[in-house]
Parts: structure tokens; sequence; C-alpha cells
């Protein structure tokens, strides 16, 4: 099965434009020229490389100067003093759609999160509805499921979530705008 792929966390992306996404939050400062802890929110790490340049909620953008990984510490460019970096405690670092599939390399079988909503869900002939976003939950992804029409005037609920595990998720066709899962009638007569 594919590994949807995700680029922003689910609790803020309401709240942004379409085409902004999440990836990032700044952290305390670290040492003494202007290193801040980084708190990634993506399954991309290797996208917050030197130059990279991220936009800020108040528009601005910033530019990497560097990033450590393993201790999770970014410099960005311009900012050299702890006082200088601490007004940037707390920022979250955006980016947008197509900037995120140029950095962001898939393999073969996986998909982006905000390729998925308005895909149409089937359990064999049988519309579940169609996805409205993908929301992780702790360590797993689930797909939101707006309910079909026909399936709730059936005294279902308007919305139901499925895990994006092998066990339910068959097939992924972006090209045909549709998503084959097992099980998911259950889940949705459970909910």
């Amino acid at each position: 099965m594919a590994k949807v792929t995700v680029s922003m966390s689910n609790r803020f992306r309401n709240s942004l434009p379409q085409h902004l996404l999440h990836v990032a939050t700044l952290g305390r400062t670290v040492g003494l020229k202007g290193d801040m802890k980084l708190n990634v929110l993506s399954d991309f790490p290797e996208q917050f490389s030197p130059n990279s340049t991220f936009i800020l909620e108040n528009g601005e953008e910033i530019t990497l100067a560097s990033y450590h990984a393993q201790r999770e510490l970014v410099r960005i460019k311009g900012v050299e003093t702890p006082e200088a970096a601490k007004k940037l405690t707390n920022a979250k670092l955006f980016t947008t759609h197509e900037v995120t599939r140029e950095r962001c390399k898939l393999s073969e079988g996986e998909f982006f999160w905000f390729d998925l909503p308005g895909l149409s869900v089937f359990e064999g002939v049988l519309l579940l509805g169609s996805i409205l976003e993908v929301e992780r939950i702790g360590p797993q992804d689930y797909l939101l499921i707006k309910t079909d029409g026909t399936l709730v005037s059936q005294n279902h609920p308007e919305t139901f979530l499925i895990p994006y595990l092998d066990h339910f998720v068959m097939n992924v066709d972006l090209e045909h705008k549709k998503v084959d899962v097992n099980g998911g009638l259950d889940l949705l007569e459970a909910s």
C-alpha cells in the first residue's frame, strides 16, 4: 500500500490559505549564535536544507543558514544572536504545495495528503463517500470521510474515519479520483 506523506499539521490547516502548508515551528533558542530548536511537522526533513526559504505567518520570508537534524537545530540567515532568535520563538514555517512537490521527492505509490481530499471512497461498487482530509492522530493517519448522502439518509453518520492501513486502504487511484477500501462499511456502521 502507498504511504500518505504529511507535510503539515492538521490542527492548523483549516485556518490557512489553501496554498500554504505548515511544515515546522521554531522553538526555544540554543547557544550563543542564534540557533533555535525546530519542531518538524513534516515527513520530509530534507526540505530544511541550507538556503531553503519559508514563509512566516506575517508573510515575511526567512532563509535557513543551517539545519542539524540529529540535534533538531536550525539557524536562520541574518539571525545571529539569542536575542534576535527569541523574537522568532513559536513562529510557524509555511511553504506551498508547489514548493513541497519540488523539494520532497516521493517514492512510487506515495502521495501527499493534499492530493487525497475530494477522492471518492468505494467498497466494491458501493460509494461510501469522499475524503474530506487526512487526520494524523498520534502516529497513525486516518481518512476523514464525508459519508455519501444515500447512506446518511439511512441513518448513518455524516462523517467517519478509516485508518490509512493496508488492511483497509486497498488502492488509491489519483487519475480516476478514487480510493478502494475494505471494511469501510463496517467502520461506518460502527461509527
